[in-house]
């Protein structure tokens, strides 16, 4: 039992230490695309923003543990809504990107944007090195929604290199903004491919045995 509410805080408090990085960094990085009319910062933006949705709702699940509801069920439940955000905050990221390569993309400035993508990515490796001793429950299986936060950094990591690449490219060239809104979709893409995957694990879990 003491062992338990142990594993409990500790893991509330790694949860809540990488909720607070995303939060700063999407506050960062909305500010850098307003700046650099950078649509594949937005999509980062956006997907820190998922992060950080997964870590809050991962956290509302540690609550919902010591309480009637099973600890795997609070976390079945906080997954699921965690990879359901992040397929619907990409939709409208997708939609964008596609208007901009087809009609024309503004300029984008590469300087920003590389930086920016360099921050994201150390903040992506400082998650995952807090959260990493966490994936695993008490029994030895994954939990659901460390899981999805764990997918989180994953699709963070594909998002920063992207916009590293692309504001290294567009900063190089001095004109290849095209590059800005397909590293976009390329973001999205990755993100939306690692929570088919999650969804597909959580409904086999909530399959009744």
């Amino acid at each position: 039992m003491k062992g338990s509410y142990a594993l409990t805080v500790s893991r509330t408090q790694r949860l809540a230490t990488v909720l607070l990085l995303s939060l700063g960094l999407v506050t960062a990085l909305v500010v850098v695309g307003l700046a650099a009319h950078s649509l594949a910062v937005f999509a980062a933006g956006a997907d820190y923003l998922a992060t950080a949705v997964v870590i809050g709702a991962s956290l509302v699940a540690v609550r919902l543990a010591a309480r009637p509801l099973s600890y795997q069920d609070a976390t079945t439940v906080a997954a699921l809504f965690s990879a359901g955000w992040l397929l619907v905050l990409n939709i409208g990221i997708a939609v964008v990107a596609i208007q901009r390569l087809a009609m024309g993309t503004p300029r984008v400035e590469g300087l920003p944007v590389l930086v920016v993508g360099v921050i994201a990515g150390a903040v992506v490796l400082a998650g995952v090195l807090v959260l990493g001793g966490d994936a695993d429950d008490d029994d030895g299986k994954e939990a659901l929604s460390i899981k999805a936060v764990l997918l989180a950094p994953a699709a963070d990591a594909a998002a920063a290199v992207a916009v590293v690449v692309s504001g290294a490219v567009i900063l190089g060239t001095k004109g290849w903004y095209w590059l800005d809104p397909a590293a976009a979709l390329i973001i999205v893409a990755s993100i939306d491919l690692h929570a088919l995957k999650l969804i597909r694990k959580i409904t086999v879990a909530l399959r009744p045995t």
